[in-house]
């Protein structure tokens, strides 16, 4: 079979599906083979330059095979709400779950075997406040990008802090009117 009759094929039982199905499935296809949309093009790039290096060698310098529990060990977040922060770029990287709920985080924080918060949604309402988390459609969170690069700089904190203030928007000064 070549390349043109497969792709036919497989196109054809995929138009048959709805198209959440349809993601569905193709994610499981990738996730089965252990591929991306990235790998494919990385592939025929390889392929035709004659470098015979793995894409994944190539292009993913991140282990994406950590479990949250070693996640949250390397990162050592100290506070509920550094924690809250680790586990939105748990989920939005490692399980491909951009959007989430407070549920997802105290599910992942129990998964993680980490202590139980004393109130997650005021834990996680507070890495709001802070700007680790903004919010999406549908009363979802997801990580900003402030959130991600501190997660990312972790566990070095002073870094981490320090790239967060560049993300912090520059207050204007009120002028004070002076009547007399």
């Amino acid at each position: 079979m070549d390349d043109f009759q497969a792709l036919s094929e497989i196109l054809e039982i995929l138009k048959q599906l709805e198209p959440y199905v349809r993601r569905r499935v193709l994610h499981s296809v990738q996730s089965f083979l252990g591929l991306s949309v990235r790998d494919a093009k990385n592939n025929h790039d390889a392929e035709t330059s004659g470098n015979l290096e793995t894409p994944s060698a190539q292009n993913f310098s991140k282990d994406r095979t950590l479990s949250a529990k070693e996640f949250l060990r390397d990162k050592h977040p100290i506070t509920d709400v550094e924690r809250v922060a680790c586990l939105a770029y748990y989920l939005t990287y490692y399980r491909e779950t951009p959007h989430f709920k407070t549920l997802d985080i105290s599910n992942l924080n129990t998964e993680a075997a980490q202590p139980k918060f004393a109130n997650t949604a005021v834990a996680v309402d507070n890495a709001r406040a802070r700007g680790y988390l903004v919010p999406a459609t549908k009363g979802n969170k997801q990580i900003s990008a402030a959130g991600e690069k501190f997660v990312e700089l972790l566990p070095d904190r002073d870094a981490a802090r320090q790239a967060i203030r560049t993300f912090q928007p520059k207050r204007k000064k009120q002028r004070v009117s002076r009547n007399g």
